[in-house]
């Protein structure tokens, strides 16, 4: 356990206040809420580049990083579908995902990082849920769902890419003419 895995498991002690504030049905706990969903993810960011600026990239660090975000998305989601802010099925195709990238990543030989594709996915769930969780009037509610579905969309395209076999494309063969 290096700094960067200790940031990332720090992650984990955010989540039972996250969804305390949802269940208090008050703005301000909302807003409490959001703040320390915000500072989960900040540290996202901050493992991430600590471990590459330190020289700490481990393995450990490669399959905790997606597991710790994972557990950050989908804990406000399934709270989100109890008070009735998102269907439940948006949420299971998420969680579809989820499971099965971890699932064939126990099967890989080499662990690898997120993608580009796995990054995009995790800033927009990260966007999706402040927007469903922040105490937002009434006319929001279209654009939080509206993000929450391209959130889905995103997540099943970048599970998608990162299993989608990486072929090399056939080298073509030069044709030479004599021109003589």
């Amino acid at each position: 356990m290096n700094l960067a895995n200790w940031i990332t498991v720090s992650r984990l002690a955010g989540i039972p206040f996250i969804l305390y504030g949802l269940y208090l049905h008050t703005p301000e706990a909302r807003w409490v809420s959001l703040g320390i969903f915000w500072v989960a993810a900040a540290t996202d960011w901050l493992d991430g580049y600590l471990a590459r600026r330190l020289n700490q990239v481990t393995d450990l660090g490669k399959f905790l990083d997606p597991l710790v975000d994972k557990l950050l998305v989908l804990a406000p989601l399934l709270v989100l579908i109890e008070l009735q802010q998102v269907p439940a099925w948006g949420v299971f195709l998420i969680l579809l995902r989820e499971l099965a990238i971890a699932g064939w990543r126990v099967n890989q030989t080499k662990i690898t990082g997120a993608n580009f594709w796995g990054k995009l996915k995790t800033v927009s769930q990260i966007l999706a849920i402040s927007l469903l969780i922040a105490p937002l009037p009434n006319s929001w509610h279209f654009i939080s769902l509206a993000m929450f579905w391209m959130t889905v969309a995103l997540t099943l395209v970048s599970g998608g890419i990162y299993v989608w076999p990486q072929t090399t494309p056939p080298q073509t063969s030069r044709i030479h003419s004599n021109l003589s």
